[in-house]
């Protein structure tokens, strides 16, 4: 019982440092599917480099963050890489204030052709999840077009006006 008053000021303390996009419950790791964040309709990179902010200042949090952006490509991983889930593409695009994300693409889960199909330079769209595991180790991916029990919204990239998901 002693412990559990003793950590209550730090509770309080790590909540208040929270963005406000990131629940106390992800803070936690219970919920990491961020239900009380909705998917931007359009792409939204200002409410991305808010949240990859906060998220860089709280350090991890267990959380994952449904993120809509657009920008140009500007590194593409020329062959794709076989990992535990299976065949994945990964680029880099510029979201902004010299800001760049690594986008990873689960090329089993979707309708696109062989990899690389997105070339530097190209405008992309994507809409899928952030994920943000330390500062070296960050992306957005659930860029395919399924959902899962614990993932709710359908991803996709969009390559020069050319919808993959």
């Amino acid at each position: 019982m002693f412990m559990t008053f003793r950590l209550l000021p730090v509770i309080a303390a790590a909540a208040l440092c929270m963005p406000l996009s990131v629940s106390a419950q992800g803070l936690f790791g219970r919920d990491r599917s961020a239900q009380s964040h909705d998917m931007p309709v359009a792409c939204d990179n200002g409410r991305f480099l808010a949240d990859q902010q906060g998220l860089e200042q709280t350090g991890p949090t267990g959380i994952d963050l449904p993120e809509h952006l657009c920008g140009q490509v500007i590194a593409v991983s020329p062959r794709a890489k076989r990992t535990r889930s299976g065949w994945h593409g990964y680029f880099y695009m510029s979201v902004g204030q010299g800001v760049s994300i690594r986008i990873v693409s689960d090329l089993d889960q979707m309708s696109a052709p062989q990899w690389p199909w997105v070339s530097k330079g190209d405008q992309v769209e994507v809409q899928g999840r952030y994920y943000y595991d330390s500062l070296r180790r960050q992306g957005v991916d659930w860029t395919h077009h399924g959902t899962g029990r614990k993932w709710q919204w359908p991803g996709y990239v969009v390559v020069n006006g050319n919808r993959y998901q």
